[in-house]
């Protein structure tokens, strides 16, 4: 996904949420200031290419579908999604956060040589200098929704679920089997929900650009909109 792609997507979302792009620019600039001057972490290292990648959303069925992520070739897992995996007895191959939930986790993850896919955006920049500094930059991907930097990755997507699967989109993933994945969860906050609306959205949107059926997406596609902007 290149941002020329991703941009009027972008715009939609800033839209629908009110968020300034302004806020995400400036925690993307921050988020490179904390990591100037360290090895970061290279993506193409996670050796995604022709894999089957399962990825992990942290909803109510994950611990039942656990054995299909250890089934996979790789598992990028979002946010608390790492630790219930890892409760399970299944490791995984890289965390994507935005630090909102358990940022410990994601520092013993650099330690122990597991990559963590950290973003960056306008409501979370005291998250990111408080925790990004405690990491290992050297197992650190610094990324953001807004137009990516020198030091900052832009993969596409937007809540951390989705943006697992669009960075194993974008490091040649050949299949993409989705776990823990619960659209219509009645516990979830009405802004998580609208979230989660917009997440399934942009799987809609990746799985026709990947020709694939994300079998997460199965008897709901009639119902979805791809986002304004999309290709």
């Amino acid at each position: 996904m290149d941002f020329q792609t991703w941009e009027p997507v972008y715009d939609g979302l800033l839209a629908a949420f009110g968020y300034p792009r302004e806020g995400d620019e400036q925690a993307r600039d921050r988020l490179g200031d904390l990591i100037d001057g360290a090895g970061t972490y290279s993506p193409a290292d996670l050796a995604l290419d022709g894999e089957t990648v399962a990825i992990a959303g942290a909803g109510p069925s994950l611990e039942a579908k656990a054995d299909r992520a250890a089934e996979a070739d790789a598992v990028l897992a979002a946010s608390t999604a790492v630790d219930r995996l890892r409760e399970r007895g299944v490791a995984v191959d890289a965390m994507v956060t935005d630090l909102d939930k358990n940022p410990e986790t994601g520092r013993a993850l650099t330690e122990s040589g597991t990559p963590v896919f950290v973003h960056a955006h306008g409501d979370n920049v005291p998250a990111v200098e408080e925790h990004v500094p405690t990491y290992d930059p050297a197992f650190v991907v610094p990324t953001t929704q807004a137009a990516p930097t020198d030091r900052v990755y832009n993969f596409g997507g937007f809540t951390d679920g989705d943006r697992a699967a669009f960075i194993a989109d974008h490091l040649g993933a050949a299949e993409l089997a989705f776990v823990g994945w619960d659209f219509d969860d009645p516990d979830v906050a009405p802004e998580k929900r609208e979230k989660l609306r917009w997440a399934e959205r942009l799987l809609y949107w990746l799985e026709r650009r990947r020709g694939e059926r994300f079998d997460v997406l199965a008897g709901r596609r009639a119902d979805i909109s791809l986002p304004a902007g999309a290709d």
